[in-house]
């Protein structure tokens, strides 16, 4: 090996984000998915944090009376995906109950307050902000009463024209409460001029441009953004929601679906099988656990080194410097003091633009891939004997016939569609509409 026992060389298996910085209705639950990102026009939050913030995390429970409770749970296994705030609404006895607040699932909800959330139905959101600053008044799920009654909704990612429709919005007197881009929503379906609720969002997302994941409840009387939470909550995992598809769940339980665009070409967020999503969780159609393991074959082929341990930076680095320790054959450490040299290597190609549709990474200009010219000049400022990144030919190959349905804009600069500069509203960075100077076409397998 390349240096004695008791100072090791080692190799440090990282997640992407260690080095990504310099510093009267029937009770009804319709879910509803958009995964086509379109025009864009939205000023996004922007709180000065430099690290990446997952797609937050919802669920809606029909037919159970621990509605609620099953709701907590599934909240609780979706925590990564959100800590600023929680929600639950319960629908009981013709009534949307909400309780929502500031902080981790548990610190918000205890016996007391679900107890006070009776019903057979409810939706639950763990909120982390794209859009909208993080405060009480922005958690959701939101409740709203229009003439035909009462809905709570749950949203999950970014309407990238909000700036537009609310401006036409507050032009025909609409008033906000809040400056989340969910309530927006509410007043869509609120105008409408259908009378089926399930119409009213069918027009509503007629006007909407980006990625989208909705749950709503409507009065008069299983679905997660992973599976892993499903298993918590003993349910079935029956299938995904498709782009464009919107699914309802009447008070009978039987569901009812509806296509909104005629088989839209997937652009799936490639993110959740590198660092969002949990290891044991379906994505996609396609195992989380599988993909970071490939994702590490592929590293320990492509940028092997000399080394004595590996220590994986938790939690997404994990799966990947497993799978590089039984290729490389040396030991797996969690961590260890007094490393002579160390190594780095990323499951990940170079993070280089800002995503616009959900994801809440830096702006451009404060990622280090971005900054610096290359991959010598981020060793060096990281300090590590030696850096390599997963390469994103490589990341697309691992995908096969299926790698031409994810978003890269992260790494490449291309994003799904043009972004009109023109469109942006004040705080956001604008993105390139030409690819980035070290970005280089991935090979697209068409097997």
């Amino acid at each position: 090996m390349a240096a004695s026992l008791s100072k090791p060389s080692s190799i440090i298996f990282s997640p992407p984000n260690s080095c990504f910085h310099t510093k009267p209705l029937q009770s009804s639950i319709f879910f509803l998915r958009h995964a086509q990102p379109s025009s864009f026009s939205l000023s996004c939050n922007n709180d000065g944090e430099n690290t990446p913030r997952e797609e937050c995390g919802f669920v809606g429970i029909h037919g159970d009376p621990e509605a609620s409770r099953l709701c907590y749970l599934a909240l609780h296994a979706l925590q990564h995906r959100g800590q600023e705030g929680a929600g639950i609404v319960a629908l009981n006895n013709n009534h949307l109950q909400s309780t929502t607040g500031i902080g981790l699932v548990s610190e918000v909800f205890n016996e007391s307050k679900l107890n006070q959330l009776p019903g057979i139905s409810a939706i639950g959101h763990d909120r982390y902000s794209t859009a909208g600053q993080s405060m009480l008044k922005n958690v959701q799920p939101f409740v709203a009463g229009y003439r035909f009654g009462s809905v709570g909704v749950a949203h999950n990612g970014n309407l990238i024209n909000y700036c537009s429709l609310r401006a036409k919005l507050e032009d025909k007197g609409s008033i906000f409460n809040t400056n989340s881009d969910t309530e927006l929503v509410l007043h869509l379906i609120a105008t409408s001029k259908h009378r089926p609720f399930l119409l009213r969002i069918v027009d509503a997302c007629e006007n909407l441009h980006g990625a989208y994941s909705f749950v709503f409840l409507t009065q008069d009387d299983k679905l997660v953004a992973e599976t892993f939470a499903l298993d918590l909550i003993e349910a079935t995992y029956e299938g995904e929601v498709y782009p464009g598809e919107v699914l309802a769940v009447d008070h009978s339980g039987e569901v009812q679906s509806l296509c909104l665009t005629s088989h839209p070409q997937p652009k799936q967020c490639i993110f959740e099988h590198i660092y969002f999503a949990q290891p044991n969780s379906v994505v996609f159609g396609r195992s989380v656990y599988e993909s970071r393991k490939k994702f590490g074959e592929i590293l320990t082929t492509e940028s092997p080194v000399d080394c004595d341990v590996v220590i994986a930076v938790p939690d997404s680095g994990v799966v990947a410097a497993i799978r590089y320790v039984e290729k490389a054959g040396v030991p797996f450490q969690q961590g260890r003091l007094g490393l002579r040299r160390f190594h780095m290597r990323i499951a990940c190609p170079p993070i280089i633009g800002s995503c616009y549709y959900g994801v809440d990474p830096p702006t451009s200009e404060k990622l280090i891939s971005n900054r610096m010219s290359g991959v010598d000049q981020i060793r060096d400022f990281i300090g590590c004997d030696s850096l390599a990144f997963l390469p994103l030919d490589s990341l697309t190959s691992s995908f096969g016939p299926h790698s031409s349905n994810f978003c890269y804009a992260c790494f490449s600069g291309v994003y799904p569609l043009p972004l009109d500069p023109n469109a942006f509203g004040s705080g956001i960075q604008h993105a390139s509409l030409q690819p980035h100077p070290n970005y280089q076409e991935p090979n697209i397998v068409t097997l």
